[in-house]
């Protein structure tokens, strides 16, 4: 590990692809609804991150495999530790929509 590895961002191509490969993971984002509805990685599902809570209703395996994104990797950091926190044991950030190179749904 180099003394700046922490500078280096996450490379949502790859976190998509290890979902992809991962039979039962969820796609989250963490975007606002508007965001989320200006262009959105197939397959996701939208839980802002001020309504991290709400994904109790939605996912109530612990063990579920989540990998989670936003616009720029700060928002879905924070998920992550939230989710944590929560109990949820096979969280992932992805990073950020900003660097996808893959199909966008409107």
């Amino acid at each position: 590990m180099g003394i700046f590895d922490f500078l280096k961002t996450k490379d949502i191509n790859e976190g998509i692809s290890q979902f992809e490969q991962n039979d039962g993971a969820v796609l989250v984002d963490v975007r606002t609804e508007e965001e989320y509805q200006s262009g959105h990685i197939p397959k996701s599902i939208n839980i802002p991150l001020h309504e991290i809570d709400s994904i109790t209703q939605i996912i109530s395996n612990h063990a579920v495999p989540l990998f989670v994104y936003c616009q720029s990797g700060a928002r879905s950091n924070q998920a992550v530790t939230a989710l944590s926190k929560m109990g949820y044991t096979n969280v992932k950030n992805i990073g950020g929509i900003n660097n996808y190179r893959g199909k966008v749904e409107r």
